[in-house]
């Protein structure tokens, strides 16, 4: 029987935080490092707020990707509170 999976949203995205952390580790402090880890940082911050609001993230995802008519500006305006509210809710 496999070892039970923690279901918290830093454990969804393990590989993404150790990779970023040996990228912080590899690469000297400067804009270097911050060019050189950009992509990993932003991944493992999408990650975290996918595992943590799956729902009001892909909801933002989906309304708020392009411009659009007023309803869909303001359904974007929605989501993008609702997932506030749900990452507050995670503090």
């Amino acid at each position: 029987m496999p070892p039970a999976r923690s279901t918290t949203p830093a454990a969804a995205c393990e590989k993404l935080q150790n990779a970023l952390r040996e990228c912080y580790r590899r690469i000297p402090a400067g804009l270097g490092r911050d060019a050189a880890c950009r992509h990993l940082n932003l991944g493992l911050a999408k990650c975290l707020v996918s595992a943590a609001c799956p729902e009001e993230a892909e909801a933002v995802r989906s309304l708020c990707t392009s411009g659009g008519t007023a309803l869909k500006r303001s359904q974007c305006q929605q989501a993008e509170l609702s997932l506030a509210v749900c990452l507050g809710s995670h503090q």
